[in-house]
């Protein structure tokens, strides 16, 4: 593993952190997770399996150690986990797409779509929700997927720019 990758999904995973705390919850104490778009863009920059992992299990972690929804780590670590292997599978699907920014915006929104279905799912198998599926589904999932899918129309063009002209990243 490269110690510059490893630093450059660090400072994504960081920043997804500090967007979670900052982010208010909307509905029963839930809020749309940033740390997703985060995780989708060191799957983007970082098209490597073991990257995906890593990115995974920590960004689960630290999400669910952040989650404002009641015992949400071990949920928050099982929808992250497979969300990064549903969204690289997605890009692996895409390959010559997955490189144009209105395709990563539409996989960010898959992607968080898949995400916040794990996740309700799991914490409904796991802990109980405080509401019914389809009203967290309508009022965190939906609108989280549309606030992801703008994140990444935004930082997407920036993030690539700076990492450019580091010659820190391999995939672009």
């Amino acid at each position: 593993m490269n110690t510059r990758s490893l630093v450059s999904l660090a400072l994504l995973v960081g920043v997804g952190a500090v967007l979670s705390m900052v982010i208010p919850g909307i509905v029963f104490g839930m809020k749309p997770d940033m740390m997703l778009t985060m995780m989708f863009l060191g799957i983007i920059l970082f098209r490597d399996v073991k990257y995906v992992v890593i990115l995974g299990v920590v960004t689960g972690i630290i999400s669910g150690l952040t989650s404002s929804f009641p015992s949400g780590l071990f949920p928050n670590i099982i929808d992250k986990v497979v969300t990064s292997f549903v969204f690289f599978g997605l890009l692996f699907i895409t390959s010559k797409l997955s490189k144009k920014l209105p395709t990563l915006i539409i996989l960010t929104a898959i992607g968080t779509i898949v995400s916040g279905t794990v996740f309700l799912g799991s914490a409904s198998l796991l802990v109980g929700l405080p509401g019914s599926f389809t009203v967290l589904f309508g009022t965190i999932v939906l609108p989280a997927a549309v606030l992801n899918a703008v994140a990444m129309f935004i930082l997407y063009p920036i993030i690539t720019s700076i990492l450019k002209r580091t010659n820190m990243v391999h995939s672009l």
